[in-house]
Formats: structure tokens, sequence, C-alpha cells
């Protein structure tokens, strides 16, 4: 994602999380921020305020922290039609689908397995770290969170596809129906 708004200490945080969707991640990671309600922040609190709030941070450290952060998710996407060349050569490639069962129901792409709690610690135990695995979501965001998870507990080759399944069906196959929440 390429940066379209100028990010500062007056954008809101909802600005902020569009532009950097692992923003909230690297604020948790650095500064113990948004994790929890007591450190939380709302949609259209600043990036200022927040900062402000929490022993007054310096706005341009925050912002520099979640723009490290985003260049390293930037690395962690993979793109719909690289992933389709990917299964063309490697056809048992892991797919691990997060969405909710009602929406793997509704659209999935063909071999993506639903990640259920089982599921979980199936891949933490007994699947081959090095093995490359791939997080699908609906468009590419909440993906970004599980391959992090999954990255920070020993595996390798984790990859979250770039603008979900929406982009999939847009990209790649327009028979996976598209779907949006109500």
């Amino acid at each position: 994602m390429s940066t379209t708004t100028e990010i500062n200490g007056d954008s809101s945080m909802e600005q902020v999380l569009m532009e950097y969707p692992g923003a909230r991640r690297a604020l948790f990671r650095k500064y113990h921020i948004g994790g929890c309600s007591s450190c939380g922040f709302q949609m259209d609190e600043t990036l200022g305020g927040v900062c402000e709030r929490n022993n007054d941070l310096d706005v341009t450290e925050v912002l520099t922290e979640i723009q490290a952060s985003h260049a390293a998710d930037e690395k962690i996407y993979i793109e719909p039609k690289t992933l389709q060349a990917e299964l063309e050569v490697s056809p048992g490639l892991k797919l691990l689908d997060v969405r909710t069962k009602e929406e793997f129901d509704a659209a999935r792409i063909e071999g993506a397995i639903h990640m259920t709690r089982e599921m979980m610690q199936e891949v933490m135990g007994k699947w081959d770290p090095e093995e490359m695995v791939v997080i699908i979501d609906h468009q590419g965001r909440q993906g970004l969170d599980a391959a992090a998870y999954f990255l920070g507990h020993g595996l390798k080759n984790v990859r979250c596809l770039r603008g979900g399944i929406d982009a999939w069906s847009l990209e790649v196959d327009d028979s996976v129906r598209r779907y949006e929440f109500s």
C-alpha cells in the first residue's frame, strides 16, 4: 500500500490505521498502546493526542516506528497473481483462512483450511516451520495480525494475501463470491 494521505500528529487514529493497517500492532509492541481498555484509543482521537496522554511520546518517533513496522508488513504480503503462480507450482501450499466460519462457508479459495482453535494447535505443533503458509482474510488487513502471530511463534515463511479473498476474486478467480459486511 502506498502512502496517499500524509499522516501526522493531527491525523485521526482511523486515518493512521487506514494508511498503516499494522499500526495498532506496532503501537502495542513498542509502547503498549492499544492492547487493552486502559491503554486503548478512540478512532477519532488524534495521533498527537494518543502520544500526549501516553507519557508525552514524541509524535515523530512514534510515526517513524509505525512506518518501519509498515515496511516490515509489506514484506509479508503476497500478491494474488503471485499466489496463483505459487499454487500452480506447489498445489499443496498451505492456505489458512482466518475469516469466520460463515464467511468461509460463503466463499473460499479451493484448498483453503479454515482456522479453528484445533487447527491453530495443529499449525503450532505439527506443521513444518519452514513451509510456506499463506493467511487469507476478507480484505488483507486482519490477516497481517495472524501472520505476525505465527511468525512470532516460530513459523518462518508466513505470508498474507494482499487484499484478501476480495482481491483474489477480483484479480484471479471471479467465481469466488465477493461479499460485504452489513
